[in-house]
């Protein structure tokens, strides 16, 4: 199967180049839409990599994993589990035919436990790696350490849409290869909506409920004839459901479909959202939509500013998630939602001058949450000393 009309495909001839040469290593950056996470596989595949060994994509994300997976065996024409599959947490479709798969960085960091050099597999893709889970950072530095020693047959890649090239560039040593695609990105109107200031009832002020604010825009949004299916960014579950609530009883959503979408819904309603019927939709989502999917119909994004993100309470003496800010990185990836299939809007719930304060990327997980589990799993691979482990960026001291 070619991916012909994948922009990805216009770097098809140096990403067959690069994976030529001995032990290869390759940083692929391109625009979100492009087609990295369906069309940069099936490539590795029709190099050759698929008849040595298993082809690894890791997603932050076990639904990423899951719909990529269906999608990609879906264009091939092959059953699910069969040529392409995918593993994460209590599911498992690979079988003894399968070339490539879609994993989960925990399921990685697990199989590199249990299977130190990754036998049978030719090559790992770490895809949008720009989310720098604990995870993927300490899967990555073992996966380079087992290249450069007894798996110096195995092909590494690493990709995203908003990557700081430089720095990776460097960790990944002189014979890394950097490629860049301009991919097909149709344009996105960015419209700011700062939250108007309304009276409590109590002689304050404040603005009203986030998915209030969604819902005003949301009705702003359905008035165009151009609007598409209407794409909504909510920090977490509680959120999506207060929003999912506010918009199925609202006279003017009459005549398009509602739908939540987040990790822990079941796959069967987490397909309902993603998949494109015959009704106009609203989908009020976390950050998984943030990458890696691309919803087909969505024209139109509604951006809280707002996510849910893990992190090290001293209170609590615990990792919990916190309500926090996304930066300018996470903001283009949720604007870029909006441009795969047409021209788009994107109407962010702050202002321009909030935008401008924004950090640039978002705090790796290895600056934010406990270490402990990493240690334990650091010395079941042989580093006894944490601060020996091949860092990308190296946590607080010890």
């Amino acid at each position: 199967m070619v991916f012909s009309s994948l922009p990805i495909e216009e770097i098809r001839g140096e990403l067959m180049e690069a994976l030529r040469v001995p032990s290869p290593r390759i940083l692929l950056k391109a625009p979100t839409g492009s087609g990295k996470s369906t069309g940069v596989p099936p490539m590795m595949d029709d190099a050759g990599l698929g008849d040595r060994g298993l082809i690894v994509v890791v997603q932050p994300r076990r639904m990423a994993a899951r719909l990529l997976a269906r999608h990609v065996a879906r264009l091939r024409g092959v059953e699910l589990g069969k040529e392409v599959g995918y593993a994460v947490r209590f599911e498992r479709y690979i079988s003894s035919r399968t070339r490539i798969a879609y994993v989960t960085d925990g399921m990685l960091e697990r199989w590199l436990t249990e299977w130190p050099s990754l036998e049978g597999v030719s090559a790992v893709v770490f895809d949008e790696f720009h989310e720098r889970s604990l995870s993927g950072d300490l899967s990555l530095g073992r996966v380079l350490d087992l290249q450069e020693g007894p798996r110096r047959d195995l092909a590494v890649v690493v990709m995203s849409a908003t990557l700081e090239i430089s720095g990776l560039r460097e960790y990944m040593g002189g014979s890394c290869r950097v490629l860049e695609a301009q991919g097909r990105q149709y344009p996105v109107e960015v419209v700011y909506r700062a939250p108007r200031l309304v009276s409590d009832g109590r002689g304050r002020v404040a603005p009203p409920p986030i998915w209030e604010q969604a819902a005003d825009v949301v009705r702003e949004a359905v008035r165009e004839d151009d609007c598409g299916d209407v794409l909504v960014f909510m920090p977490g579950v509680y959120e999506i459901r207060k929003t999912v609530e506010l918009l199925a009883g609202k006279p003017w959503m009459s005549g398009r479909d509602v739908f939540p979408l987040y990790g822990s819904l079941a796959p069967e309603q987490q397909n309902c959202a993603v998949e494109r019927g015959d009704i106009p939709r609203a989908i009020v989502s976390t950050n998984v939509a943030e990458t890696s999917l691309t919803i087909e119909g969505v024209r139109t994004v509604v951006d809280s500013g707002l996510v849910r993100r893990s992190g090290w309470d001293p209170y609590r003496g615990m990792d919990t998630l916190h309500l926090v800010k996304i930066s300018k990185a996470s903001a283009a990836q949720r604007a870029g939602r909006a441009g795969r299939v047409a021209p788009g809007r994107c109407f962010r719930l702050w202002s321009e001058a909030e935008q401008a304060r924004k950090e640039d990327f978002d705090p790796p997980e290895c600056f934010r949450v406990d270490l402990a589990g990493a240690v334990l799993n650091l010395a079941a691979w042989g580093v006894t000393v944490p601060e020996n482990f091949r860092w990308l960026d190296v946590p607080a001291p010890w």
